[in-house]
């Protein structure tokens, strides 16, 4: 099955994710398919916290793949992001 899933990066007491798809059988930080975002849970000042490519999510979700239930946070907030810069 292709999971839409976390891997973790960034030093210590400083975690930093990668947002990628990848077989579910593969190691967290191991192989994966395709990198479609990042999430940089110790964000300050201007950077961004969630950073998502939402079509290439949903062009995965569409073939089938499924998100953990961190990512499907994410993907509500990046949704909620992006609609607020649109309307601005």
């Amino acid at each position: 099955m292709v999971k839409i899933r976390l891997t973790r990066g960034g030093a210590k007491k400083r975690p930093f994710y990668h947002i990628i798809v990848t077989d579910s059988r593969s190691a967290r930080d191991g192989r994966n398919i395709e990198r479609v975002g990042y999430y940089n849970p110790v964000a300050t000042g201007g950077e961004q916290r969630v950073v998502l490519d939402t079509a290439r999510v949903d062009h995965w979700v569409g073939q089938g793949a499924q998100m953990t239930d961190k990512v499907r946070g994410l993907y509500k907030e990046a949704g909620k992001i992006a609609a607020t810069a649109t309307a601005a």
